[in-house]
């Protein structure tokens, strides 16, 4: 099964993807993708392989992504081996864009987990960053987030400690990984 995990900006994904990994590390039934993405390491935010526009144009054509997109200038890829992981039986979580969810949901089993905040909590977070304007991060916020009918989809609120967050994730994946289990 793929759990995409998908999210307003600002609202924790990767804190509490990480913390989440921390808590389930050691057990086999998971595996978090680390993504490509053309951004330089040092840029900060998630951990990623860092490539190139060259290097990832490259790897698209050689059939190196199970999925890929672009968004806000930058190129985001995941990697092909997932799709052995989940022959073998493996629960993938990635941090997908909403606008692959409806492939993401014809090619593999899907699940997908919105984690989310209030407005103000978004907002504070954006702006903490120092990444972008204020016009930027009103844009942002104003954007509508539509995901595609018919998907299954669980939402969670990261309005409370990163390890409230984390638990509340990992109890997501847990649930998941019993219900690839069963089928």
């Amino acid at each position: 099964m793929l759990v995409a995990v998908v999210g307003p900006s600002g609202a924790g994904k990767d804190t509490l993807m990480g913390a989440a990994r921390a808590q389930l590390a050691g057990d086999a039934r998971f595996v978090f993708v680390q993504r490509a993405i053309t951004r330089p390491a040092e840029a900060g935010g998630e951990d990623h392989r860092a490539v190139s526009a060259a290097e990832f144009a490259a790897e698209r054509a050689a059939g190196g992504f199970a999925l890929w997109w672009a968004a806000h200038g930058l190129s985001y890829g995941i990697p092909r081996g997932i799709e052995d992981d989940m022959a073998a039986g493996r629960v993938v979580v990635a941090n997908l864009s909403r606008g692959v969810l409806a492939q993401a949901a014809t090619r593999y089993r899907l699940r997908v987990l919105v984690i989310t905040a209030p407005v103000a909590v978004l907002a504070a977070r954006l702006a903490a960053r120092g990444r972008e304007a204020a016009s930027d991060i009103a844009a942002r916020l104003a954007r509508e987030a539509v995901l595609p009918e018919g998907l299954d989809v669980t939402t969670v609120m990261n309005d409370a400690t990163p390890q409230d967050g984390a638990a509340r994730v990992a109890a997501v994946l847990s649930r998941a990984a019993e219900d690839a289990r069963r089928s």
